[in-house]
């Protein structure tokens, strides 16, 4: 290998570490001066684009023969060089109080991802233009032909590099308020497919209790029994069974409406917002902490109710209802960057006149779940 493309070589994986390590402890005065925040999302499309492009040049002259070192340290010269700093500055523009938390989480991710796959792709760039040199020096040849494997080990890890970019390029394009709506539209699918199976769970089907018996004293003790304590023992589990299948008709009636908001709150505050709304921040912060919660509360509940703990389910219940409710409030008005609007009235619109409809039925479905847990108790 010359010496020229090794240092280049090792410059590249040098730079992918120290960026890396950069990228996981992020600080505010890391990145120019010259740029801003507003800059983050475009410089972040722009700087993957062009790390994609360099990867397809770079993947094509290495497994391309004769393999030409000098085309090799050229492309890597421009990755080390302007590539690399610009896709690592994108992602350190990306801060919290300009694009949310959960943003920033995922573009510090992919720009993580992306550099560890280009660190594979360089290293095996390298591995090839060391057995290229040695085969140069024993044998005189022309250089190294590689194999079909051989090749198909760059063209994984080249797609593996553009896999990253090309994430980071759909989260650009879409933005902060974008990514919000795919991160809720996930939320509402798991919500939903998690109260349909409640709805379709039926509490009386009974679980291996013939088994249960079958092991329990080799199931003698269940012959001859026809004493009143086992009748009574009957009479106390149907009522538990009529307690249990109350709950869940009582979770459903409260599920249904909280399901609802996450297309209403889509559809009516999220893909109405502008791109760009750093004072509307710490609001879709907490709308996002609260629609993310309820799924977490509603897989509780369900657990709960097939376990049969009827205290627990309610816990939950409530928890899935205070979430849904504080949501809702954060969202009442539309979503504006005007800090201060004429008034309340001329801010209000359909999904505000809808909210307050909502909050009444999740304050009467709700009301049931004190009167199961007095029943129970008694």
């Amino acid at each position: 290998m010359s010496t020229k493309l090794h240092v280049t070589l090792t410059t590249t994986l040098t730079l992918v570490e120290q960026f890396h390590l950069t990228l996981s402890s992020p600080s505010g005065d890391s990145t120019s001066a010259e740029l801003s925040s507003r800059d983050a999302l475009p410089l972040l499309s722009a700087s993957s684009t062009a790390l994609k492009s360099q990867v397809t040049k770079l993947s094509l002259l290495a497994i391309t023969s004769p393999f030409t070192p000098s085309a090799v340290g050229s492309v890597l010269s421009n990755l080390n060089g302007s590539v690399l700093p610009s896709f690592v500055t994108a992602a350190l523009l990306i801060t919290p109080a300009d694009h949310t938390k959960a943003f920033q989480a995922e573009a510090l991710s992919l720009t993580k991802t992306g550099l560890n796959e280009l660190s594979s792709l360089v290293k095996e760039v390298q591995s090839i233009a060391e057995r290229n040199d040695e085969i140069q020096d024993r044998m005189m040849k022309k250089g190294i032909e590689l194999s079909q494997s051989e090749k198909d080990l760059i063209t994984v890890a080249t797609g593996r590099v553009w896999g990253a970019c090309d994430a980071l390029i759909d989260l650009a394009s879409n933005g902060v308020v974008g990514f919000i709506i795919r991160r809720v539209e996930e939320w509402r699918d798991l919500v939903r497919d998690a109260v349909e199976e409640i709805d379709e769970w039926d509490p009386d089907e009974e679980g291996d209790e013939f088994f249960d018996e079958l092991l329990s004293d080799d199931g003698k003790q269940s012959i001859g029994k026809g004493s009143e304590a086992e009748l009574a023992e009957d009479s106390g589990d149907g009522e538990d069974t009529a307690v249990l299948h109350e709950l869940k008709r009582t979770a459903i009636r409260l599920l249904k409406p909280v399901v609802q908001i996450y297309p209403a709150i889509i559809t009516n505050r999220l893909k109405k917002v502008p791109e760009f709304l750093p004072s509307l921040v710490n609001l879709l912060e907490s709308l996002m902490v609260n629609l993310h919660r309820i799924p977490e509360q509603v897989d509780e509940v369900a657990g709960a109710l097939y376990e049969a703990d009827l205290e627990r389910s309610i816990q939950y219940l409530k928890r899935t209802k205070d979430y849904a409710v504080e949501a809702v409030k954060l969202v009442v008005l539309p979503l504006s960057e005007q800090s201060v609007v004429n008034s309340q009235q001329k801010a209000e619109d359909k999904f505000t006149n809808w909210s307050k409809t909502w909050l009444k039925v999740m304050d009467g479905v709700s009301k049931p779940l004190d009167d199961i847990k007095e029943a129970k108790s008694e």
